[in-house]
């Protein structure tokens, strides 16, 4: 990975049978395509997380994708996380969907939630939520709960 994405990546963890690989941006799609080449064939979860509550607070979004493979034993029992961070004042990315159909329904939840748009995505629309639904997205840190 390093060999053939250099600088954009800007944090690697190793935890046994758990990988995280920290990108940016721009590096996402590159970075997607070269790990389903060596095998991580589907998306197992996307995970969107408001860092605004941290302390010092960011103002961005982190966008994780959980990989799995069924296709290479020696993957079978490896989660990666192959992650980004996007600014909370324009929450775009760029869908996976055309490199692992399997996170579809995922980024539409992430969507859904976070109210982070992924530019590409075959199907952009609610999953969850009613469609009556007008307040801002309900994971994100601002949302107020009525009656909280």
């Amino acid at each position: 990975m390093k060999q053939n994405l250099g600088g954009s990546i800007k944090e690697e963890k190793f935890d046994k049978k758990i990988i995280k690989i920290t990108v940016e941006k721009d590096a996402l799609i590159r970075a997607a395509k070269l790990l389903r080449e060596r095998g991580f064939d589907h998306v197992k979860g996307v995970t969107g997380v408001d860092l605004s509550a941290l302390k010092p607070p960011e103002n961005a979004f982190e966008v994780m994708y959980h990989l799995g493979s069924y296709t290479v034993p020696e993957l079978g029992s490896i989660v990666l996380t192959l992650s980004t961070k996007i600014p909370r004042d324009n929450p775009e990315l760029s869908s996976l969907t055309s490199i692992w159909p399997s996170c579809e329904y995922h980024e539409r939840e992430t969507y859904e939630m976070f109210g982070i748009i992924f530019t590409g995505h075959p199907n952009l629309r609610r999953l969850l939520l009613p469609e009556w639904w007008s307040d801002i997205p309900p994971l994100r840190k601002d949302y107020k709960p009525p009656g909280r």
